[in-house]
């Protein structure tokens, strides 16, 4: 009978992911509870997405950057009066176009995340408050998942500076 070995490095690797995505869930759905007249769920996604098992800082930047790119996308196409398949498919595009532009292909799917969720309309009448609440909620999420990594990183690099 064969034994499964377990690597020890890639246990505590993917349980430090389930931590910070534990504690970005947790905050941004204390936002989502305690602020109900905004669209937090947003942040939730958003967090989740923004949220990776690596410990790079930079890589947490570039995630919060695809994520301001995916924003801007979605608030840019908002105001245009078409479908809302079309309006996705422009943003979902413009986003990738400008994410090989700035050489950001590693970090597209949060981008892409966050154009869909400014884009993607549910109501018949558009309001521009709407779009600015949800790149606010995106945003947030970001910052979230931003400052839960530099937090674990941190907490990280100082127990093995102790060693």
């Amino acid at each position: 009978m064969n034994s499964i070995e377990i690597n020890k490095e890639a246990y505590a690797t993917n349980f430090i992911y389930l931590l910070k995505c534990l504690t970005g869930v947790i905050i941004c759905y204390a936002l989502y509870y305690y602020f109900p007249q905004y669209p937090f769920y947003w942040s939730l996604v958003s967090v989740a997405v923004s949220l990776s098992p690596d410990n790079s800082n930079t890589l947490a930047y570039d995630r919060m950057k695809a994520n301001m790119i995916g924003c801007a996308a979605g608030i840019a196409l908002y105001p245009l009066h078409t479908s809302g398949l079309i309006i996705l498919c422009l943003g979902v595009s413009l986003t990738i176009f400008i994410g090989i532009a700035l050489r950001m292909t590693n970090t597209l799917k949060s981008a892409l995340a966050a154009v869909v969720i400014i884009t993607l309309q549910e109501e018949q009448e558009k309001h521009w408050y709407v779009a600015l609440e949800r790149v606010s909620c995106v945003v947030t999420g970001c910052i979230v998942a931003l400052g839960v990594t530099l937090l674990f990183n941190l907490l990280i690099s100082r127990k093995y500076s102790k060693q």
